[in-house]
């Protein structure tokens, strides 16, 4: 059986990239065995536990249920490109602040989440948080911590300085 390969090209972490992947890999695949981006985690390959939560145009999305040819022309950010030049993030500092990674394997999904969350409502409810992260399995928080973190983070934006243009 012949491999189809298809070129696509995608900013990642906000660099170009160009790559050729068979038609049928998935997302997932592509960010860790191809481009080396470990950080996005393979937990279940079915879309149900959240740990490969990436972020495509700003929207939180299962990296294993996602086909790489469908990145093409998107921007992706992987928890390896939401780091800012000072550093840590600050949904990645409150997550450290708040005591919400335990064993790490879920954290960068839920950091991936959480991050997707703020940007589409800085206004978000601690309700809409938990339904917001339904999508994300973690067995050590019990999600309290979890939910502080990202609270904690929406907290940091909104006391955060206005920069005017």
């Amino acid at each position: 059986m012949k491999c189809i390969k298809q070129e696509i090209s995608f900013t990642l972490n906000g660099g170009a990239v160009c790559v050729d992947v068979p038609v049928t890999t998935d997302t997932l695949t592509m960010l860790r065995d191809r481009l080396k981006l470990t950080g996005t985690k393979y937990g279940c390959g079915e879309g149900e536990c959240g740990a490969c939560t990436i972020l495509v145009d700003g929207v939180a999305v299962n990296a294993c249920l996602m086909f790489a040819v469908d990145c093409h022309g998107r921007e992706l950010t992987t928890i390896e490109g939401v780091q800012t030049e000072d550093g840590l993030s600050t949904m990645q500092r409150a997550f450290v602040s708040c005591g919400a990674t335990q064993c790490g394997f879920c954290t960068p999904g839920l950091i991936m989440q959480g991050t997707s969350l703020l940007n589409r409502s800085p206004d978000i409810s601690v309700e809409q948080i938990k339904r917001g992260i339904e999508g994300n399995l973690c067995r050590c928080t019990g999600y309290h911590k979890v939910i502080d973190a990202i609270a904690t983070a929406l907290d940091s934006n909104r006391s955060a300085p206005k920069e005017h243009s």
